[in-house]
């Protein structure tokens, strides 16, 4: 509901700046095709990342659509002709960066680890056994299969 409210606003807002400072209404084949341009590059852009923001965060969503900018700049270096600056090449690679530290966030799975060791030692003629338990907590990023040790789901060892 808030899309389709900040699209019905924003587009009397400009249609009210407009008429204000004496423009005048074109044919009908340009409202048309302003119309169904700013539906697809605002309406359906906003639509998705509200509905983005709801399914895997705020953070998240912003991290991907931070690489959006870029991906459109690289269709008009293509289309024009351009040649990309040294400052666009740093400014992707940080966008990129940061978004894949926000991903990592989503792909890591944090747990801990009980150990128990049994210690047996002799010393002046009597045999001592210690039992030392400790645990300790990890990240497995996309795939536990690839550590070395075993995790017990149930009645299944991985």
């Amino acid at each position: 509901m808030s899309v389709c409210l900040k699209g019905i606003f924003s587009g009397l807002g400009s249609l009210t700046v407009a008429l204000c400072i004496g423009e005048r209404f074109s044919e009908v084949q340009y409202f048309i095709a302003a119309a169904v341009l700013g539906f697809v590059a605002y309406g359906l852009s906003i639509f998705f990342y509200i509905k983005a923001q709801g399914i895997i965060g705020a953070s998240k969503t912003s991290a991907y659509y931070s690489v959006a900018p870029f991906i459109g700049t690289s269709l008009s270096f293509l289309l024009f002709k351009e040649k990309p600056t040294v400052a666009y090449f740093i400014g992707l690679a940080v966008m990129i960066l940061g978004t894949v530290i926000v991903v990592m966030d989503t792909l890591s799975q944090r747990h801990s680890h009980n150990h128990v060791h049994i210690l047996t030692h002799t010393h002046d003629g009597t045999t001592h056994t210690h039992r030392i338990e400790h645990s300790h907590e990890h990240n497995h990023y996309l795939s536990e299969i690839r550590h070395r040790h075993k995790h017990n789901y149930g009645d299944k060892i991985i």
